[in-house]
């Protein structure tokens, strides 16, 4: 057996483990667990430290399971949140729960022959035959309400935190948590449970469910949540969750949220977010300290990432996505840029909106630069400019007397206006 508790601690993720863990991990193989909520058809970046640690813990010889809430999907987690969140029906719990699964696999080994393959387990499956008085009977009278009070997340709630105070059914959540380690200590031989480290105080609810009821021995083990160095959220741009669905988040996008991590943030992260061995990364990290403005952390960090999130194909296409805005990328280029990615690139550049009819019979560029876009202040302007031989239209240096039409547009819809190096213009074709 590989040593997974040395292998989470140099990489950072390891936050509190039970005493005697590490000791029962390397005297065979082992089975552990990682729930995952299911509220979206999508994992996001937030997920990624509890995937990774499955990961390493399969790596290192043992068999990972990854549970997906359906059951408790449909309760909603008390623990960090001040408000419950929106329940969901069984129908979008599994398609959620199909598409989780496909992401994972990019990560776990499902189909492996071999004892430690992973395996995908629903809580909604041994939850949905209980009902509320075998639950109450069978599982609640073995933790009292003093233990569940004691809990930070349930004390948060109840100190006035949230407004609304907590309802019965989130104070019942460690409980439902605490049945499901319970549940696969008897079924699947599953011994420890990991999570994040505001999730300790439901993982030992299991622990403590498991040795009152079985008599047995069960381990918790939880990773730090990630912070970035500013003190802003991981995970997050001004549009949201980066998520791991190329629908969601483009990899252009994801890329570039690596790519943009601060030179302290990129040495944290490489170890986490990567499979690097130690030997790597102390490399890199010397590498970077010589010459921190080429961003090698940064780079390789962003490149491994979105290979394994997304391909090698799409990590290209990110990388020459990047190189539009600041490279000397072709018409061609731009072209070969699908329109949610096109978006992205120039985000927040300054468009205007033209008809498909002006196109189709052609339009004048002075008229585009001026009347038409706003680009431009006057005639004069893009003529000046236009003889200065600063215009391009979709990378591409033209002169007085060119003239738009449908055949310059990328992706039937769009037509980039560039005046010197810098200043870009976005021409929307509806």
């Amino acid at each position: 057996m590989k040593n997974f508790i040395e292998e989470v601690t140099w990489r950072g993720m390891l936050h509190d483990v039970m005493p005697g863990t590490e000791e029962h991990l390397m005297e065979q193989m082992r089975v552990a667990y990682v729930g995952i909520d299911p509220t979206a058809d999508s994992l996001h970046i937030g997920h990624l430290v509890g995937v990774m640690l499955l990961k390493h813990f399969q790596s290192a010889g043992h068999k990972p399971l990854a549970l997906v809430g359906g059951a408790t999907g449909m309760i909603g987690d008390p623990s960090g949140k001040s408000n419950e969140r929106n329940l969901l029906t069984e129908e979008d719990l599994q398609h959620n729960q199909n598409a989780i699964k496909a992401q994972l696999a990019k990560f776990l080994d499902f189909d492996s022959s071999e004892p430690n393959a992973a395996e995908m387990v629903n809580n909604y499956d041994w939850m949905k035959e209980f009902s509320f008085l075998g639950f109450i009977r069978d599982i609640g009278k073995h933790i009292t309400v003093n233990y569940m009070m004691a809990k930070d997340s349930v004390k948060k709630r109840l100190n006035g935190e949230a407004a609304d105070g907590m309802s019965f059914t989130e104070f019942t959540y460690q409980l439902v948590q605490g049945y499901d380690f319970l549940h696969l200590y008897s079924n699947k031989n599953c011994t420890l449970q990991m999570g994040g480290s505001d999730q300790w105080g439901n993982i030992t609810t299991g622990t403590e469910l498991i040795r009152r009821k079985e008599q047995g021995k069960a381990y918790a083990l939880t990773c730090p949540l990630i912070t970035k160095a500013d003190g802003t959220k991981f995970g997050k741009s001004e549009g949201g969750n980066i998520w791991l669905d190329a629908g969601r988040t483009s990899p252009y996008k994801f890329y570039q949220y690596w790519l943009n991590t601060s030179d302290a943030d990129a040495e944290k992260y490489i170890k986490i977010f990567t499979f690097l061995s130690k030997e790597e990364i102390e490399k890199l990290i010397a590498e970077h300290n010589e010459a921190p403005h080429l961003r090698p952390l940064q780079k390789r960090l962003a490149e491994e990432v979105t290979i394994m999130v997304h391909s090698r194909e799409e990590l290209e296409n990110a990388v020459k996505a990047s190189g539009i805005l600041f490279g000397n990328s072709t018409a061609d280029d731009l072209k070969a840029l699908d329109a949610k990615t096109f978006l992205d690139v120039f985000d927040g550049v300054p468009q205007a909106d033209i008809s498909l009819e002006e196109l189709q019979t052609g339009i004048d560029i002075v008229d585009v630069l001026n009347t038409k876009s706003g680009f431009l202040k006057s005639n004069g302007e893009a003529r000046r400019a236009l003889g200065e031989n600063s215009i391009a239209v979709n990378r591409e240096k033209v002169q007085e007397g060119f003239t738009l039409t449908t055949n310059d547009l990328i992706n039937n819809r769009f037509v980039l206006l560039q005046r010197g190096k810098k200043n870009y213009f976005v021409l929307n074709v509806l």
